[in-house]
């Protein structure tokens, strides 16, 4: 059973103004998860350890320095529609339901250092604003990236997608430890401990089974959540979330060694639809 994420606090508008919810196309290098984390050059590949500055979550590389580790990082540092946000302070709008068409197409893991990845193989998509996006890869962040209302999850997905044009818009969906979620465990069970490490998944892994039955979502402009930070991004954050296990989290963070989740960024002038 897939319960509602429960708002604790009243629903006002923003004082500030609003920004246009689809903002601007954003670079399409993406090393992270967004590339891997790393959003890397193309929405679904393995970011390039060699052609960009090291960074990290913590320490002199940490997010508080991305901006600073090279030019094309700015965005980091100097960007005022940046990735995560907390939730908070909807306001209701008639969201035209997200049109899922996706098929099991996960056909590979790679531990790229900064998230476990799983890249998705062409032919799954979603329609927003009347704009087909692929889904390129999905990768997960402990704990959660985005908080709602102040409230973070033990766990976030992030399902990456790209238009024609190289337009993100990323689904996020939050997990809660309640019970295990089977199809997770198609890529957990091939999840490589070692970074830089690729490896195929003998069953093909549906996104869809990984999503909340219920699709109701949030929606505000943002950016990538690891360098380069590029903006632009379509964020569709789940409403509903979705149960797993706690072994099934704890079998990420072993991994991970640390956790994976750049601090909450300023809502500055936008707006969170609902």
């Amino acid at each position: 059973m897939f319960r509602q994420i429960v708002l604790a606090l009243p629903v006002v508008a923003l004082a500030a103004c609003s920004t246009d919810p689809q903002g601007t196309p954003a670079s399409q290098s993406m090393a992270h998860p967004m590339a891997a984390p790393q959003h890397d050059k193309q929405a679904g590949a393995a970011p390039n350890h060699t052609d960009a500055p090291h960074w990290s979550y913590d320490g002199a590389n940490g997010p508080q320095h991305w901006g600073s580790l090279d030019a094309a990082f700015s965005a980091c540092s100097d960007g005022r529609n940046q990735s995560p946000i907390n939730l908070t302070r909807m306001i209701k709008d008639e969201l035209t339901p997200i049109k899922f068409a996706y098929k099991p197409g996960g056909t590979e893991i790679l531990h790229n250092g900064h998230t476990i990845q799983v890249n998705y193989a062409p032919g799954s998509s979603i329609t927003v604003d009347g704009v087909a996006f692929e889904l390129k890869q999905f990768h997960f962040h402990a704990p959660s990236e985005n908080t709602i209302q102040g409230h973070s999850y033990p766990l976030e997905g992030h399902f990456v997608h790209a238009d024609s044009k190289g337009n993100l818009a990323v689904i996020a969906v939050m997990y809660m430890v309640e019970k295990p979620l089977p199809e997770l465990d198609k890529a957990w069970k091939h999840m490589p401990a070692i970074a830089g490490e690729t490896r195929a998944l003998p069953a093909a892994v549906s996104a869809s089974a990984l999503l909340p039955a219920k699709r109701g979502y949030y929606r505000f402009t943002g950016s990538l959540t690891t360098p380069p930070c590029s903006e632009g991004v379509r964020w569709l954050v789940m409403n509903t979330y979705k149960e797993i296990s706690a072994a099934q989290v704890d079998a990420f963070t072993r991994v991970m060694h640390h956790p994976n989740n750049r601090p909450i960024q300023p809502l500055n002038a936008r707006t969170v639809l609902k």
